[in-house]
């Protein structure tokens, strides 16, 4: 019963010290965040695009992104989700971490301001330019099994797109995180069930991912499980990688918040 006690009592300790942490992080972040990217705002000189590609439904591409460059992903139709993994270029041991990404900025919202962060707790991308606000890091992308029993056949998906675009690099199943996507509103509602908002997608939102280390994606182009359209209703979606002038001092993601701040400096570090 001592020993018992003891770990309950441990246990509020441990409690108490992350609800702390978290006010103060949630005190910091969400004062940081710039105002969402018009539909029509930040557009791409044409000199600096280094490539344009269109990624058919149910399909998926993989992108090699400098550092300093950034890819924009544009949901032509408003009716696509894009889900995303990725590795460091020189070193495919280190990859996003999703969970990593949410805990650092203390918030599940992917939005603009925000970083996607490698388990080595350093920055992959950082959220530049972004529309949308909706985006996904809880839920994950489709499967076999979700799409059998979404649509009562076999059809393609994020699982098996993540899968053939490993292999293309060398990699394998154990080298696949969970992923990040984009353009799918997914909340909670108050008893804790994910909640797809089909309202808030529009035709020609965009992010803008900038590379924050030498990175290699793949993106799957299919119906998030969460989307109530049945049949899948996804669209092509274009890929647009570009060059960037180099950040500023005050750039928002690299200044969002304490432990952003940190994680860049911790990246920096591989390229001094």
């Amino acid at each position: 019963m001592i020993a018992a006690e003891k770990k309950r009592e441990a246990a509020e300790v441990n409690r108490r010290r992350y609800e702390e942490l978290r006010a103060a992080g949630q005190e910091t972040t969400p004062k940081a965040l710039p105002v969402a990217t018009a539909l029509d705002g930040a557009p791409i000189d044409p000199d600096a695009i280094i490539s344009r590609e269109e990624v058919a439904a149910d399909w998926y591409a993989i992108v090699r992104l400098r550092r300093g460059e950034a890819l924009r992903i544009v949901d032509l139709s408003g009716l696509s989700s894009v889900s995303m993994i990725g590795w460091r270029q020189e070193d495919s041991s280190e990859r996003i971490n999703c969970a990593d990404t949410v805990k650092v900025q203390w918030s599940t919202a992917v939005s603009k301001g925000r970083v996607i962060l490698t388990d080595m707790g350093r920055v992959l991308v950082s959220l530049i330019e972004d529309t949308s606000g909706a985006h996904d890091i809880m839920v994950g992308g489709s499967t076999p099994a979700t799409t059998l029993a979404a649509y009562g056949e076999a059809s393609r998906n994020t699982q098996e797109n993540f899968i053939a675009g490993a292999a293309k690099i060398g990699l394998s199943v154990r080298d696949i995180p969970p992923c990040v996507t984009f353009f799918a509103p997914v909340s909670l509602d108050d008893s804790g069930r994910f909640v797809w908002n089909q309202q808030r997608k529009r035709p020609g939102d965009f992010v803008d991912l900038r590379a924050e280390m030498n990175a290699v994606l793949v993106l799957s182009n299919c119906a998030h499980p969460l989307d109530l359209a049945r049949p899948s209703v996804s669209r092509p979606v274009t890929l647009v990688r570009h060059r960037l002038r180099p950040a500023g001092a005050d750039d928002p993601c690299r200044t969002g918040s304490p432990e952003a701040m940190r994680a860049f400096e911790f990246t920096d570090r591989l390229y001094t």
